[in-house]
């Protein structure tokens, strides 16, 4: 019983893990509470509607980030916070 727990919980961590192509749009609706990690990089344009359309890797280079690394620090934000 175990083994399916875990399996389970390995299926929504996965489910949670972003990529460079990720929408603004889409991020948010995986975990709003991402939204004051984003605001603290500089990215204070989240209620824009363009920026919704926006991908992660997008909206990192226009605020001078390196897109792996915002990747990086939202995965592990999700996995904490799932």
């Amino acid at each position: 019983m175990n083994t399916t727990k875990n399996r389970e919980k390995e299926k929504r961590n996965m489910a949670q893990q972003v990529t460079k192509s990720t929408m603004i749009g889409e991020l948010l609706q995986i975990n709003e509470n991402i939204a004051p990690l984003l605001l603290n990089i500089g990215m204070h344009c989240l209620g824009c509607p363009s920026s919704q359309m926006e991908s992660i890797e997008e909206a990192a280079m226009v605020h001078g980030i390196q897109p792996d690394d915002l990747v990086a620090q939202i995965n592990d934000f999700l996995a904490k916070n799932e």
